[in-house]
């Protein structure tokens, strides 16, 4: 029984041998790989396409966003009136008009949820446009750069490293 115990730890030494030579040859054949790194949330706001991109969605959803501003008003409006007034009403009347608030303040939730929908997909399809045309940039610049791998929002990047100002200006400098 010991000497399989004691056999069993020689042969993970021997592995733990082997994997730590080996370690070292693994990372140098892949010491010839060149490594980018883009940072795609600031093309996605820094770029040209994205300011345009901005403009668009604002140009597009700004007015149903004020009339939805404007509903919400009315209906605290007419709720403090309620309030002010309800100690002078009838029980009927009261409940009547409790229950119109409860219905326009729902059909409000509905159409915020409805806009915030929309404006989410319009983004979406905006942002994937975008996304298309870096992409297309990000295949230019890694072969005329010879970079084998190009990676999104790493947790750490060598400024030397960072393509993302490249990009941006390449997708600036198209029509």
């Amino acid at each position: 029984m010991k000497f399989y115990q004691s056999s069993k730890w020689v042969q993970i030494g021997l592995l733990a041998m082997v994997v730590s030579f080996m370690a070292p040859l693994a990372l140098a054949q892949d010491a010839g790989t060149r490594v980018a790194v883009v940072n795609s949330e600031k093309v996605f706001n820094e770029s040209n396409l994205a300011k345009a991109m901005q403009t668009r969605l604002q140009n597009e959803f700004t007015k149903r966003q004020n009339d939805l501003r404007d509903s919400a008003q009315k209906i605290k409006t007419a709720a403090e009136k309620l309030d002010r007034d309800a100690a002078v009403m009838n029980e009927a009347e009261r409940i009547r008009r409790q229950r119109e608030l409860a219905d326009q303040d729902r059909e409000l939730q509905r159409k915020q949820r409805e806009f915030t929908e929309d404006l989410n997909q319009r983004t979406f399809e905006e942002r994937a446009k975008i996304a298309e045309k870096a992409n297309l940039v990000l295949k230019q610049i890694a072969e005329q750069r010879k970079i084998d791998v190009i990676v999104q929002e790493a947790a750490y990047v060598n400024p030397k490293s960072d393509i993302t100002d490249d990009v941006i200006k390449a997708l600036n400098s198209q029509k």
